[in-house]
């Protein structure tokens, strides 16, 4: 397994959320905090200044009242838009000091909501992987990019406790009941898949065989389809 793939459809880092419903849910409702006009005043001042934010400094340089800036700095920082930290802004340290002041500074929590769902952070994780690996190799990019798509694909159904349907329900694909067979409305790759059909189509196909190949008996295979509104994948009965 390449390293930093250990989870597919979950962003590997520190800066980057997953998009599990519940938290899609709360990226939802950090975006919906800037919709208030002062509390997105005071989120650009924040993030514009090079050093952490006290509430006088804020409040001064919008010309609110301090309750105000606090309460909306707060609830900011409720939201995991800004980091709260604590300083002592004379730099003076030990008795008499006084109390660390309460700043504020730009979470290092990047926050997304994308409607369609869309995956692009996995696939160019991918994509640079497969890049590198050829690189050092000399196998084609394709066949690293294909065969890394599909171990991901494996762990994620071997970690993953559901089925195949709600599986890819919750990941964005929008699996639809066609007969016996299951279309996927939304492809999380859309706009690659427009403009690299065969790399990024190919990717999606070997990267669902793995779920299925890691998930087990689900009496499906994975197969190119493609059709107007759809992704280019679907699920078949088994042969």
């Amino acid at each position: 397994m390449p390293v930093g793939f250990t989870l597919v459809f979950v962003d590997d880092t520190d800066e980057v959320r997953g998009r599990p419903d519940e938290v899609r849910d709360q990226d939802v409702s950090a975006i919906a905090a800037l919709d208030e006009p002062t509390r997105r005043r005071l989120y650009d001042y924040v993030v514009r200044e090079p050093e952490p934010v006290g509430r006088d400094d804020a409040a001064a340089a919008l010309g609110l009242a301090r309750q105000t800036a606090a309460f909306h700095l707060d609830r900011l920082a409720d939201e995991s838009l800004l980091d709260v930290v604590y300083a002592r802004r004379s730099g003076r340290t030990g008795p008499g000091a006084g109390r660390p002041a309460k700043l504020y500074r730009r979470s290092a929590q990047q926050i997304a909501v994308s409607l369609p769902d869309r995956r692009y952070e996995l696939a160019g994780q991918l994509l640079a992987h497969a890049v590198e690996e050829s690189g050092a190799t000399g196998e084609p990019v394709r066949d690293v990019l294909y065969r890394t798509a599909r171990e991901c694909g494996v762990q994620a159904g071997a970690d993953s406790h559901e089925e195949v349907f709600p599986l890819l329900e919750r990941y964005g694909f929008e699996p639809r009941h066609q007969g016996d067979a299951v279309v996927l409305g939304n492809c999380p790759f859309h706009t690659l898949a427009r403009a690299h059909t065969r790399t990024v189509c190919g990717m999606n196909l070997h990267l669902l065989r793995g779920v299925l190949d890691g998930l087990g008996d689900t009496g499906f295979e994975a197969r190119l389809a493609p059709e107007p509104g759809h992704c280019c994948v679907r699920l078949e009965p088994a042969a």
